[in-house]
């Protein structure tokens, strides 16, 4: 029997990116955390070389380097390009691409984001997932997040005993209990079907096929991308495939149940002609290492939060993917949900601000569907298809048609509507350097929010407002290399700006700082330590 009292402050159900990044923003913020996984081991062929690697923009690349983590990864340290720095070496990606059709970074107009910053962490870079997962796993166990796998949810229920609300999770034949439970358990989420949420959306135009095999004749491949008239074929290395079949998913199931059964002659047969037909080769297959299937579809949770259960990640949000967008609007997921959980859990949470996840981050996740959904549009065989993407491709090759994308694909035009007039509310903060050499992202290392004071002297009436708010909120004053015409920033734990004042403004914006730091922060608590220059981390 479980005891009525919750033993985590929080059951995370999945141990991909998504859940180990969320468990580490709540550990961090001092929370108790189980995270449960299905798989007994972390390793995946499809999560190694050159299948595991996934394309990381501009706000994961931030968040990672918010919380201390982007230097760890290997990769990066190789293929990490910083904004406006040196040329990128062996293996990065120049640009980007929409349905296939790539952009040159030479042609995006930087200036278009003018909050970026000589500091500013890169736009882009390739990372491992197998890495990725390995270096969350150690940093949550470093905080004390306890992982327990081959532990399949089967079973979760909502209970209120008096005033003790919380949730009872059967898994891996144990049963657990915590005050919350998050699902960040992939597209496939236990949690989301057995919880009853509502997951919208449209169905898929066609299969998708990653494909490790000995190739006998590859020379009868062309490497890269191939738009067919009957799909698409993407040889990435010899022996290394990814095939599109435009059947309406139909694939999906009949090769799936192939897959997950045994990798056997009817899977090669099957995968052999599906790549001669495509292909217009008479190729042949091998022996067949790994497999594995996917679509388009495109479906959303209806919301994001029942009760004491939430969504994050694949398991709020499905689409093709198609431009990597996937894990990085997980990981957005992750860091705008962490903070607000811990403060709720704390009993700091101003009124709202858990509700506020979902009504920030659903409409973020529509707009990666519908990107998803266009980018299959242009990629048809067909002729409306084909037409579509000849006047894409066009408009991609202009200045204003490369930024555009870039900005999509970057993640540099992601903003919450937050209300306000100032330009940078509701952005990224930008990676601001100060003269003794700290930053803005290394100060936010132990996931705090801060109030930035650019105005070279510490001002009593900021101090004011972040003592009244408490350990939540640390003041920051010292002088920056370049301030972009900002004289102060309230900026949340997951480093989006809530409040700023210009240069030159006054004293006017006191009343709109506390009013902002009351909506983001419990401003009834007192006692906090006040420092008047940039706090060494």
């Amino acid at each position: 029997m479980t005891s009525l009292s919750p033993t985590y402050g929080v059951i995370v159900a999945g141990a991909g990116p998504v859940g180990l990044f969320l468990a580490c923003e709540l550990a961090l913020a001092k929370c108790s955390v189980l995270i449960l996984e299905q798989a007994a081991e972390p390793h995946s062929p499809f999560k190694q070389l050159p299948f595991g690697i996934r394309g990381l923009s501009a706000p994961s690349i931030e968040a990672l380097d918010r919380r201390g983590l982007l230097d760890a990864l290997e990769v990066p340290k190789r293929l990490h390009k910083p904004f406006g720095g040196a040329a990128p070496g062996v293996g990065m990606q120049r640009g980007g691409h929409f349905g296939g059709i790539q952009f040159n970074e030479a042609e995006v107009d930087m200036a278009h984001w003018p909050y970026r910053l000589p500091s500013s962490t890169g736009v882009q870079l390739i990372a491992e997932m197998a890495e990725l997962e390995s270096l969350l796993a150690r940093r949550a166990e470093q905080l004390g997040v306890e992982i327990r796998r081959a532990a399949c949810v089967t079973d979760v229920r909502q209970r209120r005993d008096g005033d003790e609300a919380g949730v009872i999770v059967e898994a891996g034949g144990q049963t657990f209990g915590g005050r919350w439970l998050v699902g960040c358990d992939g597209g496939r989420s236990a949690v989301r079907k057995l919880a009853g949420f509502d997951f919208s959306g449209t169905e898929p135009e066609f299969t998708g096929y990653s494909v490790h095999a000995d190739i006998v004749d590859p020379e009868k491949l062309k490497p890269g991308r191939n738009l067919m008239p009957t799909g698409l074929y993407f040889q990435t290395q010899p022996g290394y495939l990814v095939m599109q079949d435009f059947d309406g998913g139909a694939g999906q199931r009949d090769a799936g149940a192939l897959i997950h059964g045994q990798l056997d002659g009817h899977l090669h047969a099957h995968l052999q002609a599906l790549l001669r037909r495509i292909s217009e080769t008479d190729v042949t297959l091998g022996v067949i290492h790994a497999a594995s299937t996917w679509t388009d579809r495109a479906r959303q949770a209806v919301r994001y939060r029942k009760g004491r259960i939430l969504l994050a990640g694949d398991a709020a949000h499905i689409h093709s993917p198609l431009g990597g967008q996937g894990l990085n609007l997980g990981l957005g997921d992750a860091m705008n949900l962490g903070w607000k959980l811990a403060a709720t859990i704390h009993g700091t949470a101003p009124d709202g601000l858990l509700d506020s996840y979902g009504l920030e981050r659903h409409p973020i996740g529509a707009q990666v569907l519908d990107w998803s959904r266009a980018q299959v549009a242009i990629m048809r065989p067909s002729p409306d298809g084909r037409a579509l993407r000849a006047v894409v491709q066009d408009l991609m090759r202009t200045r204003d048609g490369a930024t555009y994308v870039a900005g999509r694909v970057w993640g540099m035009v992601t903003r919450i509507d937050l209300g306000g007039d100032h330009p940078l509310v509701g952005c990224s903060v930008p990676n601001f350097a100060f003269l003794d050499g700290a930053t803005v992202g290394t100060s936010m290392r132990d996931g705090c929010g801060l109030l930035l004071d650019f105005s070279g002297h510490s001002d009593p009436a900021y101090a004011a407002v972040a003592a009244g708010v408490g350990a939540g909120l640390c003041y920051v004053s010292g002088q920056v290399e370049a301030s972009l015409g900002i004289r102060a920033a309230l900026v949340r734990p997951d480093g989006i700006v809530a409040w700023a004042l210009d240069d030159g403004a006054g004293t006017d914006g006191i009343a709109t700082l506390r009013k902002a730091a009351a909506r983001w922060f419990d401003a009834k608590m007192c006692g906090a330590s006040v420092s008047p220059s940039m706090p060494r981390r």
